[in-house]
């Protein structure tokens, strides 16, 4: 079994093309080792070999500044394993500044990866009203 690197653009597969219903094991730990993962994932996205700009436990509220801190700098960063751009990052920042606080704490049980992917999901549903009125 040799664990993956989660596709930064499709969540639903690793890099190498691997569903993720099929992936027993992701790759994520601090440096990632290198002789375990499989050498599709890292030859097809070098960017998956550096380590961690950043990790944040869940529930950590300092993700957000990390993600500011992405837009701000209009640079791609890698937190918990995972490959953050920049319209993922000023997406997450949008929605998190326009919901509730009760809203914000249930986004906050979520692992990082999650609380993106909910907020992207969020602004193409809003975006999706918009555009059908």
């Amino acid at each position: 079994m040799h664990p993956h690197i989660r596709h930064p653009r499709d969540p639903r597969q690793s890099v190498c093309g691997i569903p993720a219903t099929d992936v027993q094991r992701w790759e994520t730990e601090h440096p990632p080792r290198s002789y375990y993962t499989c050498e599709d994932c890292y030859t097809l996205l070098p960017e998956a070999t550096r380590p961690d700009d950043a990790t944040h436990p869940t529930g950590d509220a300092t993700l957000i500044d990390t993600l500011r801190q992405i837009v701000a700098n209009r640079q791609h960063a890698k937190i918990n394993g995972v490959i953050v751009d920049i319209w993922s990052a000023s997406v997450t920042v949008l929605i998190w500044d326009n919901i509730r606080d009760d809203k914000r704490q249930r986004l906050l049980t979520l692992p990082s990866h999650e609380l993106i992917l909910r907020c992207v999901a969020i602004y193409t549903h809003l975006n999706a009203k918009t555009n059908n009125q």
